[in-house]
């Protein structure tokens, strides 16, 4: 009789956890997982996927518009809150199902409730009060949004967990936060016609973006309405009845709204999981410290995902659980390579951007040569928005390598993922200049600049 209970034991069923459960299962573990909210963890119930779902929403206040421009008449158009609510609700429910169903087919076993390291290899079911003996554990709970730094009053906000729930669609809202989740929710709300204002204690937006889709993305969301209060926190929140809140700010007027939402950071969800106790050493925000083969202090726990406090994206949570799986118990070693990651921003217009920004270049010590390109798309010449797209290359001026693409406008996304193939194959300039442009198409601007910025 073997010693341990199981070969693998998962805690955390998103996005890592349950690719590195369903990889180890395949290749002949004995796998339990463990799950104490949904199963899906934070991209499929309360993230990327819901989240994205609401942008779709938001933007067809632009495309009624827009239609006029092309002959089209629609009417004055309404929006139904709980309509939109309740679908994204329902598919929500739909994946997490699907979720259960491949770790049911894989074989691996679900326990829905609590778990918690007492040792390198033992873990305890809180609701059971089981005792499971593990070869190796798994720890894959993601990250937890954080109100910090805590303020008086604080506990009247809500936090982009319950932002998907709201019983009623509020007339005012308040978002605090400089960061995509507060960009992306303060640009969905306001196209859904809430009277949106943006908090946030620095100068600018997305701290760590290139600065020209930094600036670039702060006046387009002035543009199109939003309340920007830059340089500014928040004191303390107070409830003034009949469900208005008001937050007083360091400076200028206090800002009264049904809605306040906070979303200046997410923490690893580490938090009286016993890890320290068993051994496994943690960073200054509860991130578990892992090496490249997501291997904690302890041998036998790694980590995978947010709770690494790594790069905090699903696909990256995926990689690293296949690849630690393989590694493990596939006899397949090899590791997710960190160093060149493609994301996007889902605000309106959004951000595609993959490899180093201008300023990360420069630190770097490259020399270089920049290629930008702005301009109005073919739809806005006939819609008549004041749209706008920008383009930059970030190009090593000794090498000729492509060390960086970002885009802000329509489409943003999509277009990064594939240019992100090129840049991860090391792509030169000459190389997207020798691509034949698809034309009318506003990615043709890629492979048709040839100018570089003077200075």
């Amino acid at each position: 009789m073997s010693e341990f209970d199981v070969d693998l034991f998962v805690i955390g069923a998103g996005s890592g956890g349950t690719r590195a459960a369903r990889i180890a299962s395949g290749h002949g573990a004995r796998v339990m997982i463990a799950e104490e909210d949904r199963i899906g963890g934070t991209c499929v119930i309360r993230g990327c996927v819901p989240k994205k779902l609401f942008v779709y929403a938001s933007r067809f206040t632009e495309d009624f518009e827009d239609a006029a421009g092309f002959g089209w008449s629609v009417g004055k158009p309404t929006f139904d809150w709980p309509t939109l609510r309740d679908a994204v609700a329902n598919e929500v429910t739909r994946l997490s199902g699907l979720y259960r169903k491949g770790l049911e087919a894989a074989g691996v076993s679900i326990r829905e409730e609590r778990a918690v390291v007492e040792g390198p290899h033992e873990v305890r079911l809180q609701k059971s009060g089981d005792l499971i003996r593990a070869r190796h554990i798994l720890v894959a709970t993601g990250g937890w949004p954080a109100f910090d730094p805590p303020i008086p009053g604080g506990e009247l906000g809500i936090s982009s967990n319950e932002v998907f729930h709201l019983p009623s669609l509020p007339s005012r809202m308040l978002v605090v936060g400089g960061g995509y989740i507060a960009l992306e929710f303060a640009c969905v709300f306001a196209r859904l016609g809430v009277a949106v204002t943006l908090l946030h204690r620095g100068d600018n937006v997305l701290r760590g973006f290139d600065e020209d889709i930094r600036t670039r993305l702060r006046d387009a969301l002035s543009h199109a309405g939003l309340s920007l209060r830059l340089g500014c926190t928040v004191d303390r929140i107070e409830d003034l009845g009949g469900g208005v809140k008001r937050a007083h700010c360091a400076s200028g007027a206090p800002i009264d709204a049904e809605v306040i939402l906070v979303a200046t950071g997410r923490r690893p969800h580490t938090a009286g999981l016993g890890l320290e106790q068993a051994g496994v050493k943690l960073g200054p925000i509860g991130q578990v410290i892992v090496d490249r083969e997501s291997a904690s202090s302890v041998p036998s726990i790694h980590a995978v995902g947010d709770v690494t406090n790594r790069i905090n994206l699903t696909p990256v949570a995926i990689r690293e659980g296949h690849a630690f799986a393989d590694t493990t118990f596939g006899g397949k070693p090899w590791r997710m390579e960190h160093g060149l990651v493609a994301s996007a921003v889902f605000t309106t217009p959004e951000i595609g951007t993959v490899g180093l920004s201008e300023q990360q270049a420069i630190a770097a010590g490259h020399e270089l040569r920049i290629f930008e390109s702005g301009f109005r798309p073919m739809k806005a010449t006939i819609s008549g928005r004041q749209e706008r797209i920008y383009m930059k290359l970030v190009v090593d001026a000794k090498t000729d390598k492509v060390l960086g693409v970002h885009i802000l406008g329509h489409d943003a996304g999509e277009i990064i993922q594939a240019v992100a193939i090129a840049v991860t194959m090391g792509a030169t300039k000459a190389d997207f200049d020798a691509t034949i442009a698809l034309h009318p198409s506003a990615a043709e601007e890629l492979v048709t600049m040839r100018t570089a910025r003077a200075g």
